[in-house]
């Protein structure tokens, strides 16, 4: 039987924090409205957390008003400020709210200057995937992420489409032959510059990873992370490529900085929740000042995670060039889970993080993929100061990796591979192209944020396979 009353979590999701005053609000509302339905229960509530000033003298909700604008009880911990920051929200009707929820949480930080939220987002750890949050002089590891620097690369040739159906067993040995996933790496990794960096000996917990990172080196992870061959077809007769408008063979490619990158944010992120104590619904976005020296050092580990994981792309892409025996006509790559230095519109320095987002500043080249299936767009950034130069990283999940694998077959699957006339390598239910939301119409809820150089349609797709492992 529906009920009217309300619980913790649906206070939770205003955005009430963890502790008595959910108990107060709680019993305030049931004594106070009894018989009223949710929606006015919700309504109220919700305006008192925003505007708690407005109800101080309120016979029902005064008590919750105060306990809102009160002190923290812990001294020790950072407070956050009552009202988060007003952001823009882009395809918000298609955005869950604990997306919502956590945005709001970052943009209460005492630190926050801006943010947006852009339409592929959903939940995650701290920041959302799909944030974007430019702070003041100070980096927080959990908003950029674990996967520090992961990215998307294409290079694509002046070959025939047809190879993808003609050359079909050919193309997918290439790709089985030339490209590692999860636990499973070449046996003769090749060197790159970016391992002689001094950061691998000046930062410890970087110094202690050297040796996996050559192993790792021109690898993929696990999880959403792919190799695949598909069709480009430019439609930007001013592209900057200098190529003719029409469909080119190419390489698309998204992982990260693999166990490099995932060790630092994890050990950063302990260094940063030691120093910056605050309440538990914003723990995981705890930060370092770029001032100390702790984040000095995690800003010059994140950076080069970031060229570790564009180094893993380049061998990756050098790799499957020289099995076709053709040079690029042109490489483009983009990445995310990163934070920039950059500047607000009045000149001021501000720290962006882009958990899941796409730069997008003025003339900024972009690749936003789809799904398995479904198609990938090349971008050109429009600079739109709103989205804070950004856009969305992909189409977004529109469910759980886990309600994915426990709601989708492999006939769904497989049917919907045949349709796309897709061959897939690897993978697992929860890659599923159903998981996705429907990436075009993510694309007409950013128009204003990139315009359309080109698309990408996936033809054979290789991803983590299950004797592979994952990172």
């Amino acid at each position: 039987m529906a009920t009217n009353k309300l619980t913790g979590k649906d206070l939770r999701k205003l955005g009430y924090p963890e502790g008595k005053i959910i108990g107060l609000a709680l019993q305030a509302i049931e004594d106070g409205y009894k018989g009223k339905n949710r929606k006015v229960k919700l309504d109220l509530l919700k305006k008192v957390y925003q505007y708690p000033h407005n109800y101080v003298k309120d016979q029902v909700v005064g008590a919750v008003a105060q306990a809102l604008l009160a002190p923290t009880e812990d001294s020790g911990r950072i407070a956050l400020n009552k009202q988060w920051k007003d952001y823009p929200i882009y395809g918000e009707a298609g955005i869950e709210e604990g997306a919502k929820h956590q945005m709001n949480v970052a943009m209460k930080l005492p630190i926050t200057v801006s943010g947006a939220l852009m339409p592929d987002a959903h939940q995650g750890y701290g920041l959302p995937i799909g944030g974007v949050l430019a702070t003041e002089n100070a980096v927080i590891p959990y908003g950029v992420g674990v996967d520090i620097g992961c990215r998307m690369c294409m290079t694509f040739y002046d070959l025939p489409t047809a190879h993808l159906t003609e050359r079909n067993d050919q193309l997918r040995k290439i790709l089985i032959d030339n490209t590692r996933f999860g636990q499973a790496t070449f046996q003769r990794p090749k060197d790159d510059a970016v391992l002689e960096r001094p950061e691998f000996q000046e930062i410890k917990i970087v110094r202690d990873l050297k040796d996996r990172a050559y192993k790792q080196i021109g690898s993929s992870g696990g999880g959403n992370h792919f190799v695949e061959f598909g069709i480009v077809d430019i439609v930007d007769a001013d592209n900057e490529f200098g190529v003719p408008v029409g469909k080119y063979l190419a390489v698309l490619s998204h992982s990260g900085s693999r166990g490099l990158g995932a060790n630092i944010a994890a050990h950063y992120t302990k260094v940063a929740k030691s120093v910056c104590k605050l309440p538990d619904e914003a723990k995981h976005l705890a930060w370092l000042d770029l001032d100390s020296e702790a984040g000095q050092e995690y800003w010059r580990a994140m950076n080069l995670a970031g060229d570790y994981a564009s180094a893993c792309h380049h061998q990756i892409h050098e790799r499957l060039g020289q099995a076709l025996g053709e040079a690029p006509l042109a490489m483009v790559e983009n990445h995310h889970n990163f934070a920039w230095k950059e500047q607000d519109a009045d000149g001021n320095e501000i720290i962006v993080h882009r958990k899941g987002a796409t730069p997008a500043g003025k003339g900024v080249l972009g690749i936003i993929p789809g799904s398995m299936t479904a198609p990938g767009f090349i971008v050109r950034g429009r600079g739109e100061v709103a989205s804070i130069n950004s856009a969305s990283h992909g189409a977004g999940r529109v469910m759980s990796r886990r309600k994915a694998k426990q709601s989708i077959t492999q006939q769904e699957v497989a049917n919907a591979l045949k349709q796309a006339k897709v061959t897939l390598i690897g993978s697992g239910l929860d890659e599923a192209p159903m998981a996705y939301k429907d990436i075009r119409e993510v694309m007409r809820q950013q128009e204003n944020l990139v315009d359309i150089v080109g698309t990408f349609q996936p033809r054979i797709v290789r991803m983590c396979g299950p004797n592979e492992g994952w990172d």
